[in-house]
């Protein structure tokens, strides 16, 4: 078994190529996942689609396959040339795609280093899946010591202290725009979902009033009701008004086209600060010169400052990663010799029931003394075995403990190639609860 992520993201895929290849909905993921795992090379895989990556996670009996699968069912369901995918993907396979996992889950790969939400995203991702029937053991359990190391990461690092996101940097270059203050002035924010929240949250914490716009009205006035009084709610056909009125403007919804286009933009004196913060854009091409319009990837360069900043602490938790990876496969590799020691007793008792049967037989044991024997011989089988038992455990934790196994295995003529990891999809309930976020 291998793991594999296939990874688009703002580091070597551009924008314009992301919003190609975009999820639009959870069925539209679910329909990729369920074409995905239908490949029996393929034994379960997740997506982490968010502004700044879409990234297939998968754990695979062939990286070589599930990589060209990967692509081409990307390329047929977005439209997007194969080749031009090839350009622009990032391959990771087994220890790099570990390691690049818990980089992500710890925040250490994001546009901005020790931004909150992507551990929260990841998490939901591979819930989305498993509740899909597409994920299950395997990920699951790369993806616990992903947690796992994302918590110690945020122990031993400040780099997560005062938590920074996408909203954030964009609230940050508006004050910097506005000669350092928003005081006194509105921000328009397009989208009730958990970036248009945290774009909100940060206007107000710069003293702007807030004006929130989104397709379903209710999902405003919940935000609004949190937020507090400095937040109006308007329904989404009064965008035009507000946009031609308002400097600033925040959006991030989940349209699957540009909902603010240059048909709909009044040329006005005062100059306009526009933030677009989703994948697809929001807001399209505008011809308008008064009109400033940041982007997704236009925020890496404006995080720069941000990312020097904690690169002492990103180098600390840069080697709790490392140390995690190396747990993380020195753990696997104990678990591979559970079914070599099964399938050896699984034999020992095959062949206690076949002498027992033949002493029977030829008449060196009464029938009726047949389970006794039985019985004693296994005792004397246990016996013997646990210590040497014992040992394996212990020496498959050893960098070298897989050849130790080959070895044993080969004396033993005991094979495990047959067991198929697709029959299991259930995490255990103590991992579900920690990915919901429940005590356990």
């Amino acid at each position: 078994m291998n793991y594999q992520v296939v990874s688009f993201n703002y580091k070597k895929c551009d924008l314009e190529s992301r919003e190609k290849i975009a999820f639009r909905d959870d069925d539209s993921i679910k329909k990729y996942l369920n074409l995905l795992t239908s490949f029996d090379f393929i034994l379960e895989a997740f997506i982490i689609n968010t502004c700044n990556r879409i990234e297939i996670v998968a754990a695979t009996r062939d990286n070589f396959s599930s990589y060209h699968t990967i692509l081409g069912l990307l390329s047929k369901t977005s439209g997007a040339d194969f080749y031009a995918l090839e350009k622009s993907v990032l391959n990771l396979e087994d220890e790099e795609a570990v390691k690049h996992l818990f980089s992500v889950v710890a925040s250490l790969d994001s546009l901005v280093i020790g931004e909150a939400q992507i551990t929260g995203q990841v998490k939901d991702a591979f819930r989305f899946s498993y509740e899909n029937g597409t994920a299950g053991k395997e990920l699951n359990r790369v993806l616990s010591y992903a947690v796992k190391c994302a918590a110690e990461v945020r122990n031993a690092t400040n780099i997560s202290q005062n938590p920074i996101s996408i909203a954030s940097v964009a609230v940050a270059q508006a004050q910097a725009d506005m000669n350092g203050s928003l005081a006194g002035m509105t921000g328009l924010v397009v989208g009730s979902g958990e970036m248009g929240r945290l774009a909100a949250k940060h206007l107000l914490r710069a003293d702007a009033d807030v004006i929130l716009l989104s397709r379903t009205r209710a999902n405003s006035e919940k935000l609004a009701l949190e937020l507090g009084d400095n937040v109006k709610v308007d329904d989404m056909k009064n965008l035009y008004k507000h946009i031609n009125r308002y400097r600033l403007l925040f959006t991030a919804t989940s349209s699957p086209e540009p909902i603010i286009t240059t048909e709909i933009v009044d040329p006005k004196e005062a100059g306009r600060l526009w933030f677009d913060m989703a994948i697809p854009r929001d807001i399209g091409d505008i011809e308008e010169d008064n009109v400033k319009v940041y982007r997704i990837d236009d925020l890496q360069n404006i995080s720069k400052s941000n990312h020097a900043l904690r690169q002492e602490q990103a180098i600390k938790a840069s080697e709790v990663v490392n140390r995690y990876t190396d747990e993380f496969y020195m753990w696997l590799q104990a678990l591979t010799i559970e079914p070599v020691i099964k399938r050896m007793r699984l034999t020992i008792d095959d062949v206690i029931e076949a002498e027992v049967a033949r002493s029977v037989k030829k008449g060196y044991l009464p029938e009726q003394y047949s389970n006794n024997a039985k019985r004693m011989i296994v005792q004397v089988f246990d016996n013997y075995l646990h210590c040497p038992t014992k040992n394996l455990r212990e020496i498959a934790k050893q960098n070298d403990g897989q050849s130790v196994i080959d070895a044993f295995k080969a004396v033993f003529y005991i094979n495990t190639d047959d067991s198929d990891p697709k029959k299991y999809k259930k995490p255990s309930l103590e991992m579900m609860k920690k990915l919901k976020g429940e005590s356990v």
